[in-house]
């Protein structure tokens, strides 16, 4: 493996409810580099990201972080990964700011500033002081993309990250994520979203039933 690969998988294998989801699944994940992970519903795109993340430890084969296998490496590598999955992981109880500002406090001094200029980024300015809770579901989402405008961690894992959200808003998106792997960054994503042709993408194909 090549120093520089920061995620490396090598012959992972899962199955749920006795089907194989994917077996022999060998990839590395490099700075600089978005890998869309993509295939049918059901193919395991979802559960591969959890599996990365560490929210599912049903599987078998090797992961590694900066060459360090992930189990010993896991603290360090969630210190510098931001993951967003299907559910926007937003307390309905806090308002955008305080959702904002707690997450940003863990990784750096929380900023008001930047707080603000995170929310128009995602079209938000002007709802950092609403509870939560009032908030669409599509508001909720953006409250959490909002994350990746604020010094977000090196690596980014995004399930379905263009949902509900809007032509406008998607292209910024698109835009983040680019630019995020030109600054060095890594991006692994999942999406039915066809992505521009413009968009420098690596796919890794999982298949349906095997």
């Amino acid at each position: 493996m090549s120093q520089s690969a920061w995620i490396e998988a090598r012959n992972l294998r899962c199955e749920r409810d006795d089907r194989c989801l994917f077996h022999n699944l060998s990839f590395t994940l490099n700075s600089g580099e978005i890998l869309q992970v993509a295939g049918p519903n059901g193919a395991g795109k979802s559960t591969l990201l959890r599996i990365l993340i560490g929210l599912s430890a049903g599987y078998e084969g090797g992961l590694s972080w900066m060459g360090q296998d992930m189990r010993a490496g896991r603290y360090d590598f969630l210190a510098n990964t931001l993951y967003l999955g299907h559910q926007p992981g937003v307390k309905g109880a806090m308002t955008p700011e305080e959702n904002l500002i707690w997450w940003q406090s863990r990784f750096s001094k929380a900023e008001r500033n930047s707080v603000y200029a995170a929310l128009e980024q995602v079209g938000l300015r002007g709802y950092e002081d609403i509870p939560s809770y009032h908030l669409s579901a599509g508001q909720q989402r953006r409250v959490a993309l909002a994350r990746l405008y604020l010094q977000p961690p090196k690596l980014w894992i995004l399930d379905e990250p263009f949902t509900a959200i809007d032509k406008a808003g998607v292209t910024r998106l698109e835009q983040t994520i680019v630019e995020h792997a030109q600054r060095g960054g890594a991006v692994i994503l999942t999406t039915h979203h066809e992505l521009p042709q413009s968009v420098p993408v690596r796919t890794l194909t999982l298949g349906g039933a095997q």
